[in-house]
Parts: structure tokens; sequence; C-alpha cells
């Protein structure tokens, strides 16, 4: 059974996207000389103390002191040292005006996020298009910016990403940024920030290293869908330590690319070599893939293969460069039965391929996330219907994102503060550190 998830969950709220920037200049391309800091991401739900008081403060906030005690299963004693710790630096404030008065003893004062002062970046670099995100450290996105994603060699193409960002946090004057997250495709080391990216023609992509050179702040950089895993965990409060994110959880994604991530307990699995891929998954289709094969998943399923399918159908007129995908979804919409017969199969190409992927790692739960899902919501139940037909192991339910179409965005802000939510005042000493 396949269950739609709301796409506006409150600690993801946004404000409306800005237009593209401006056109860079020479001078602005070129990032400035500092010394990059990277860091890996903790992409999960970290149990200590501080960590758990701070993303209750940032879910729940204001909260009093004991329930910062009964979200962590700290003692008193221990949440009012991580509380008051916290305060000091800056990351928590207090409520006095919320106080409860007219009990004996000191007045309860609770507290809450001290998100004014303060943004994270966010950067999800796409194969077309790249977006920069800010976000406040409750996670609520305060606005975002597209781009197209430059062509070219690794270094001026992330050198123009970072001079674009840094142009549009600027807008944002009274707040001090503290992390850069970046998310994006292909092979990524998190310890090094390096990253191999064949769609885009990247090998050893020094990613971490010019963009945090470029902001002078820690950067943390993920892979797209272990991000977008990890954004389900961190950024929606509707789940509790407790409960949901015990267990494991498969993330089908697919847009342009399709991948998978799993989570183990609270925590994405982030293998040592790389994400591994599903892209060359069988169809059984027809249509020739770069590797050699036919029917391979991406090809077939992928936001290029559906368009070249619609031109070969002549649903899409042919053009030197592919229209975007929502051209065919205006010409299904107005009632092209071979438009609409190409999205259902592609749907149901989906529903088989999940189906596949979820009995082989029998999930307590499936998130599927991306435009492939979200965009087109009318083919939603023919993914549905194909992969309780494909289905062997019986299985979790599948949940669509409740991210919706802004599951890349919501990505790349879980990087971004994903060091702060796993230990809040290391993270801030951290970006207190000026190079």
């Amino acid at each position: 059974m396949l269950i739609a998830a709301p796409h506006a969950p409150q600690a993801g709220s946004a404000t409306a996207r800005t237009g593209s920037p401006r056109p860079l200049s020479t001078a602005d391309t070129r990032p400035a000389s500092r010394r990059s800091r990277i860091v890996s991401p903790t992409l999960g739900v970290t149990e200590g103390p501080a960590a758990a008081v701070f993303r209750a403060a940032a879910f729940g906030g204001p909260i009093y002191r004991d329930d910062g005690a009964r979200a962590s299963g700290a003692s008193a004693a221990t949440v009012n040292r991580h509380v008051s710790a916290m305060l000091s630096a800056g990351l928590l404030r207090e409520r006095p005006d919320l106080a409860v008065s007219g009990a004996a003893g000191r007045p309860r004062i609770p507290f809450e996020i001290n998100h004014e002062p303060y943004l994270t970046v966010g950067i999800h670099i796409g194969a077309i298009v790249t977006s920069v995100i800010v976000s406040d450290l409750r996670g609520r996105i305060l606005g975002g910016v597209d781009l197209p994603t430059p062509r070219g060699g690794s270094e001026s193409a992330l050198a123009t990403i970072t001079a674009s960002a840094r142009r549009f946090v600027t807008r944002w004057h009274r707040r001090r940024p503290l992390w850069v997250g970046v998310a994006l495709g292909g092979r990524v080391d998190p310890a090094t920030g390096v990253v191999d990216h064949a769609r885009l023609g990247w090998t050893g992509a020094r990613v971490g290293a010019v963009i945090g050179s470029g902001f002078g702040l820690p950067v943390s950089v993920a892979a797209q869908v272990e991000a977008m895993a990890a954004s389900e965990l961190l950024l929606t409060p509707q789940r509790t330590v407790n409960t949901e994110e015990r267990g494991n959880e498969l993330y089908f994604y697919a847009r342009e690319t399709v991948g998978v991530a799993v989570t183990f307990d609270g925590r994405v699995h982030t293998p040592a070599a790389g994400p591994g891929s599903i892209a060359h998954l069988s169809t059984g289709s027809d249509v020739p893939c770069e590797c050699g094969a036919t029917g391979c998943l991406e090809v077939t399923v992928g936001d290029r293969g559906v368009l070249r399918a619609a031109q070969r159908a002549g649903v899409l007129p042919t053009t030197a460069t592919l229209p975007p995908i929502v051209a065919l979804y205006r010409e299904a919409r107005s009632g092209s039965t071979a438009a609409q017969q190409i999205l259902t199969e592609r749907a149901q190409t989906l529903g088989r391929a999940v189906a596949v992927v979820r009995d082989l790692f029998n999930p307590d739960r499936v998130t599927l996330g991306g435009q492939a899902f979200t965009d087109y919501p009318e083919a939603v139940p023919h993914v549905a219907q194909a992969l309780s037909r494909a289905g062997r192991v019986g299985g979790a339910d599948a949940h669509i994102t409740r991210f919706g179409k802004r599951v890349q965005e919501h990505a790349a802000c879980a990087v971004s503060l994903s060091s702060l939510y796993s230990n809040p005042l290391a993270a801030m000493r951290k970006a207190s550190v000026r190079v």
C-alpha cells in the first residue's frame, strides 16, 4: 500500500523561493583565500543528552528543563549542565516572559533555540540545477535560489556555485552563517569532501575544499540520497527517538537519477566506499544504456529517458535540447493518451523496482522521494499497484516523502545542520573559529 504523506511539515516550512541570481562577473567566481574545514556529516539521530535537548528545543520549544530530561533520558542535573552550556554558547535562549509563577521556589523559565542570530547554508548540486538554501537552526528554510549547474571543470564550476551562494547569503546580513552543507550525486568521500560525479564529468572534485574555503566556514559533504534519508530523520518533528527512528527504513529516490539509502536504528548507513547504485537494475525494457546493456533502470525512468520516449512517440517535438519534464506532464493533463501511457509505464516500472529493493532489505518502512513520485501524483496509484503485485516478501507500506517537491532542498539543509544536531557545543566551537 502506498500512503501519501503531507508535503509541508512544520519544521521544514519555507518561504517562497527567490528568482535567479544576477549574472556573475569574473571577480565573483574567485573564492576567498581561506582554509577549508571539512567535517563528516552525522546523518542520523544522536542520543547524547545535549543533542537530544537541542533537538527537543528545535521541534517543541519553548520547553522546560524537565521536558529536556524526558526527551534525553538524562538526569535533571545533566540536563541543567548542558542547557547552561548551550545558553552560554548562544545556542539557546531563555524565555522569562513565559515563566511559570506562583509556585514555591524559583520560577520555571522555559528555553528555546536561539535561532534569530544564525543561519546555515545548504547547497544541492544537481545534474541540471543547483539549489542554494538558507535555513535557521530549527531547520526552517528562510529562502532559496536555483541556478543552472555550471558546465566544465569542477574547480571553476564549484567556484561559480560558491560565489553565487555567498552573494545570496548576504541578503541575511543580520544573521551569522555557521555551517555549509553540500549534497550531490556520485561517489562522495565525506571525510575529505572529494567527489566523483560521472554525470557532471567530475573526477576527484574538491567539493569540500573549494566551497569551504570560499565561505571560511566548516563544510560537510554528503551523497544526495543519503542526505535525503537523513532529512526524514532530522527535520520531521513527528518522529521521536523512542518510536519511529527505531528499526530500519529504505529510502528510494527517482528523478533524473535513481538511488537508494538505508537507515538502521535512526542512522543512515554510509558505506566507506560510497553509496551503492541501482542505476543499472534491469527493467526488461529495450532502452539502450551507456553501459552497453539495455533496460537499465535510470535510463528507463529518469527524466531524460522518459522525455526521449515521448519524443519517439511523437508526443513531444524532437529538438536539439530536451524540453523540461513539465512539458510531458502538461500533455498528459491536457488529455494526451500517449503521454499518459508513458507516465503510467514509468510509474509501473518504478513500482516494480521499489518492490525488488524492498524485498531485498525487508525494511520496516519505505519512503519514496523525488519528483518522479511527487510532480505527477496522477501516477501514484500505478506505483502502488505495481509495488503490491511485484512484492514477494510482503513488507512495509510505502510513503511519499513528507517534503514533496522540495526533497533536494531539505537534503542540503539536513547536511548543513547535522553536526549541530549531533553535538551542538562542539559544532558551535568549530563554527566560531575564524580562518
